[in-house]
């Protein structure tokens, strides 16, 4: 059965002096702004679609990587994940670099990297990100 998620964004005037508002319809978070200069420059506040995705990447790799270290013989204590998306106006997405900290009862580092490794490739959202670079830095405490 597949599932399906929904967000809107309602944008109104130019791309410089414009701006938006982004509804996150199906879980009904509150709504955020967004404009170009939140996506080019300094959030000021706004968000931007490639902090939308990266939260999209952080939270999907976490799961990715929860269910991968139980399948492994794990059961981690804490996993903290951050993507960092960057953005270069005129060219696009231009990579991602997902940092991982965790802490994981009985497991080594290499052991960790390889799981690590196979979470980034299994996760959905990183196979829908794949035409561009995306890294792995892990942090086993």
């Amino acid at each position: 059965m597949s599932v399906t998620r929904n967000a809107t964004t309602r944008w109104t005037g130019d791309l410089q002096g414009g701006g938006g508002v982004t509804s996150f319809v199906s879980s009904g978070l509150p709504d955020t702004d967004v404009t170009w200069a939140s996506r080019a420059n300094e959030p000021e506040g706004k968000t931007s679609p490639e902090e939308l995705i990266a939260a999209a990447h952080a939270s999907c790799f976490s799961m990715a990587l929860s269910g991968a270290l139980g399948k492994a013989g794990y059961t981690p204590d804490e996993i903290v994940s951050e993507a960092a998306v960057d953005f270069t106006p005129g060219t696009g997405i231009t990579g991602i670099a997902l940092t991982v900290r965790a802490s994981v009862p009985g497991i080594d580092a290499d052991e960790f990297n390889k799981v690590a490794d196979g979470a980034k490739e299994g996760c959905p959202v990183s196979q829908a990100l794949k035409s561009v670079p995306i890294t792995v830095e892990v942090n086993l405490s």
